[in-house]
């Protein structure tokens, strides 16, 4: 089993864009082929399948501007992402897309055909939701690479004497032989061979090529990897003789996955926290961008709340100024978190900030309100998904707003039975949420979600912490919105076809905006 990991599947990436799954998750898949090429392309063909979400949403939610920096070799925070087609083209690289019928079983599959003057690869990826990735074929024959080990490929046309000399020599986590178009050794290890082997490699046999590949998740995988627990049932059982708090046990749960010390995670979520503040401080100041629906409303809505001009909310209001600001900024290329994801990058950073300030807490507690939400999020990952294109926005607003109710609690000084109580409530409030943006952007009605959802997180919290009976657990919650969102017609799930996306209005401010783009590209 492949166990996530807070940092790489839950709380990140650390990115620009309106949307991980299409932004940040294309962007890891462009990197890929990109060092697969060695940097080197100069024409790429892009398909996807009608029946896929990317055929109607590539575009405009990112993927083809994720791509192109990937192509190029860029990070996922890239200052330049919004002209990454300008620079793809600078660099000479020929880029076409197309939509084909390539029997695609997953929403989000990409079919990526690679050139340079002396070679081609074929690459089918998929974004699994929240940025994370898994390539699944390379020319032809059947791979699994998540972007967290060091990958060496070597195309050869005698595989068996190189088999027998990396065993001999060299030290991996696997090794498969790939059957396709042209053969291929396939290694992954936790760092690259030994340059000294790479030479004696590409001089032992007639033909053999070695490609090295970096991972793209800042958490890496290893052999025989293991976790103390994998659903709330397990914790609690594990728990019975440590008697840790949830923050603790999540940072037991993600030093154990991820071959790191304790104080490593926490160093590494206290990076997150102050991404997330960042975000809020950068969209309460004011954002700007061309091609948005929505302008920068956190603004005047602090001044009426400063000017006690909104129904008293208290940490409420609080709680939508925040969310708002980090969503806002999400909708100007601004550096967010997609936590899980970036369509719902405002809802659980947004809660857990706002409680924590309302509250007087350290950073420190804020820390680890983030690691109770992470936990959740674990559980979610390893038993759901985090993709709105396969479960809807319960997939995403909801898989947050569970996750903050938890954290609040935690903030709250709670206990961990009502962490997962809150938790509970809230994924049960969201079953069945659609997903459907309004003129192909992650704006609307995206930011009233984000804001329902904190709400909702907040609410949970407080019942929980009153001792509210929850009644059914949260794996079994978990499992039930995978059930939920496999029922959700695919034009509900972020395929600009359904729901609000198709109103009057909202094909009127598609077309607005595709007329702003051609005005601006000529």
């Amino acid at each position: 089993m492949s166990y996530p990991s807070i940092f790489n599947d839950v709380v990140g990436p650390v990115m620009r864009g309106p949307s991980s799954s299409h932004c940040a998750a294309s962007l890891r898949i462009g990197k890929f082929c990109h060092d697969l090429m060695a940097g080197s392309i100069s024409k790429i063909e892009i398909e996807f399948d009608p029946n896929g979400s990317l055929a109607t949403t590539h575009k405009d939610q990112g993927s083809d501007m994720g791509l192109f920096g990937g192509f190029l070799g860029w990070e996922a925070y890239d200052e330049r992402l919004l002209h990454s087609e300008m620079h793809l083209g600078a660099a000479g690289i020929q880029c076409d897309i197309h939509i084909r019928d390539i029997a695609a079983e997953h929403p989000n599959t990409y079919k990526i055909n690679l050139k340079n003057p002396w070679e081609s690869h074929e690459v089918i990826g998929i974004s699994t939701g929240g940025g994370m990735i898994e390539i699944t074929e390379i020319d032809g024959a059947p791979v699994s690479h998540a972007g967290d080990y060091y990958v060496t490929l070597i195309f050869t046309e005698d595989s068996a004497p190189l088999m027998k000399f990396i065993e001999d020599n060299c030290e991996y986590d696997e090794m498969n032989l790939r059957e396709g178009k042209k053969p291929f050794i396939e290694i992954k290890s936790q760092q690259f061979l030994n340059p000294s082997i790479i030479d004696k490699i590409s001089n032992l046999g007639n033909g053999n090529e070695v490609k090295e590949i970096r991972p793209v998740l800042p958490i890496g995988a290893r052999k025989n990897m293991t976790v103390p627990f994998i659903t709330c049932e397990e914790m609690l059982a594990y728990n019975e003789s440590e008697q840790l708090s949830l923050w603790e046990l999540a940072v037991r749960y993600e030093s154990i996955r991820g071959g790191i010390s304790e104080q490593e995670v926490l160093a590494k979520m206290e990076e997150i926290r102050v991404i997330l503040k960042n975000a809020v401080e950068t969209g309460l100041a004011g954002t700007s961008f061309e091609d948005r629906i929505l302008g920068p409303q956190s603004v005047t809505f602090k001044s009426m709340m400063d000017e006690k001009k909104l129904v008293d909310g208290q940490v409420l209001n609080k709680i939508i100024l925040y969310v708002s600001a980090i969503m806002e900024v999400k909708s100007s290329m601004g550096v967010i978190v997609a936590a899980p994801t970036a369509g719902s990058c405002g809802a659980m950073p947004g809660a857990v900030l706002a409680v924590a300030d309302t509250l007087g807490l350290s950073d420190e507690d804020t820390v680890k309100a983030l690691m109770i939400a992470g936990l959740i999020g674990i559980f979610i990952a390893a038993h759901s998904t985090f993709a709105a294109e396969v479960g809807g926005c319960q997939a995403e607003c909801g898989s947050g707003s569970s996750m903050a109710a938890a954290a609040i609690v935690g903030l709250a000084g709670g206990s961990l039975k009502q962490s997962l109580s809150a938790a509970s409530m809230a994924l049960q409030s969201s079953l069945g949420m659609i997903c459907d943006p309004i003129g192909n952007r992650v704006e609307a009605p995206c930011l009233n979600k984000n804001v329902m959802a904190a709400s909702n997180a907040l609410s949970c919290a407080n019942m929980a912490l009153a001792n509210y009976d929850h009644l059914i657990p949260l794996d079994e919650v978990i499992e039930t919105m995978y059930q939920v969102g496999k029922s959700i017609p695919n034009t509900l799930r972020c395929t600009n076809l359904g729901g609000l996306s198709i109103t009057k209005t909202a094909k009127e401010i598609e077309k607005r905006l595709g007329q702003q783009q051609f005005y601006k590209s000529c």
